[in-house]
């Protein structure tokens, strides 16, 4: 039972190497699989995981059992299903994904057993960045490791349910991270979101059910049926149950990430484990959950990084991945670097979002080229309004829009400094 506090994370060592079959084993791996499989009816471990109150680690942070319970199952229900591991991980900022995958591929594999069992899917596709070369490699190890000792194939430890799960190596679009865009990818089309209802969990891939998850979410759910619910619950130090990995980047001492409990204080996670700022330098904010989350300040430092409390500060936890802005990096070039990312990648299905976007690209480099005027202010202004929930087809504008509309906010002087056109801060673009 060591590592119990850390458990999605016990298996990662410092070096570059990979957990193997035997070493995940040897800490109680895929024991979680015998227990659903051999112990629970599908239902059962849906509730358990839905009990447990794990959250979808992708960003939306929706209830995973929830989501599993939503797939039809009664006995004229569409008996063909879909598990699908979201591994697209694109955002600027976060990576918490691919030290999974790299690290530990076993850990993945027997949550999607455990999730395919328990919404009874006979075929699961991990959709796998394809920039991630090595964990790419290290999955298709893993997979034939787990065929070779029957957890995966026909008949499952000898039951009548049976699994097989496939790499599929996405061409790269920050759209996939949109379920059904990722599905439409999945079947070879554009990867385009399709309009909803309905939802994926009744029509999905190919017109049938299908559940998609997160890398991290479904790494949680072997632990919840290895340990049981109320251990599970008792990770969590807020709201929120379970671990997370959290991370963070920029100018501080010690950038990376850490599996944390759920409801960490933000200020523990900048200070004692990335070390605080580098000498020289000054924290003046911070994007919380990764590139498309509002900017808080320092004076929300001693928020609890969970669901609930990043969202009454005005942000959102998103992937947890800390995006650090100093004093001496400008927030207005900080913000139009996002948004250049945000405009490459939008999928230009909606006419806000393609071309909202550009137009957003194009306001902030007149103004960071002294081209800008006062108006422009108000016109990105009413560019966040716009392009927000509602007003576009999908999640990506808006997400967009989160750190425009927080900079405009909390740093606006610095957007009029550059109107102004002073010398020193023109040279410095």
């Amino acid at each position: 039972m060591e590592n119990m506090q850390t458990p999605l994370t016990k298996n990662i060592r410092s070096d570059r190497t990979v957990a193997t079959l035997a070493d995940y084993e040897s800490t109680g791996g895929y024991q979680g699989m015998r227990k659903a499989i051999t112990e629970l009816q599908p239902k059962q471990v849906q509730q358990w995981v839905k009990d447990a109150g794990l959250r979808g680690r992708g960003g939306a942070g929706f209830n995973a059992g929830l989501k599993w319970s939503m797939v039809p199952m009664d006995a004229d229900a569409e008996q063909v299903r879909y598990l699908v591991a979201n591994a697209d991980e694109m955002e600027p900022g976060t990576f918490k994904d691919r030290w999974l995958l790299e690290k530990d591929p076993h850990q993945l594999i027997e949550g999607m057993i455990i999730a395919a069992y328990a919404i009874q899917a006979r075929i699961g596709y991990i959709f796998l960045r394809g920039e991630y070369h090595l964990a790419a490699n290290r999955l298709e190890t893993a997979l034939l490791e787990a065929r070779s000792k029957g957890y995966l194939g026909e008949h499952v430890l000898n039951s009548d349910f049976s699994l097989e799960i496939y790499l599929h190596y996405s061409a790269g679009r920050y759209i996939c991270g949109e379920e059904t865009a990722l599905l439409n990818a999945l079947e070879g089309k554009r990867a385009t979101p399709r309009a909803k209802p309905p939802f994926a969990v009744v029509s999905g891939l190919w017109g049938k059910p299908t559940v998609v998850n997160n890398v991290e979410t479904l790494c949680n759910v072997p632990h919840i049926l290895h340990y049981g619910v109320e251990w599970y619950q008792s990770l969590g130090r807020g709201v929120d149950k379970g671990s997370k990995i959290f991370g963070v980047s920029g100018r501080v001492k010690q950038p990376g990430l850490w599996e944390l409990p759920m409801g960490t204080p933000i200020r523990e996670i900048i200070e004692d484990h990335a070390g605080g700022m580098r000498d020289g330098y000054k924290l003046r904010g911070f994007l919380p959950g990764g590139a498309s989350t509002d900017f808080l300040l320092p004076e929300h430092l001693d928020i609890l990084m969970d669901y609930e409390a990043v969202a009454k500060a005005g942000s959102r936890m998103g992937t947890g991945a800390i995006i650090v802005l100093d004093d001496k990096t400008c927030p207005v070039q900080m913000v139009l670097n996002l948004e250049q990312f945000f405009a490459q990648e939008s999928c230009g299905w909606c006419t806000p979002c393609r071309d909202g976007l550009p137009w957003t690209v194009t306001l902030l480099k007149d103004i960071i080229c002294g081209l800008g005027r006062q108006e422009d202010l108000d016109t990105l202004t009413a560019l966040t309004h716009q392009l927000g929930p509602g007003n576009t087809f999908c999640a990506l504008a808006p997400g967009a829009m989160e750190p425009l509309q927080s900079a405009l906010k909390y740093f606006r002087a610095d957007f009029e400094r550059y109107i102004v056109s002073e010398p020193t801060l023109l040279e410095s673009f």
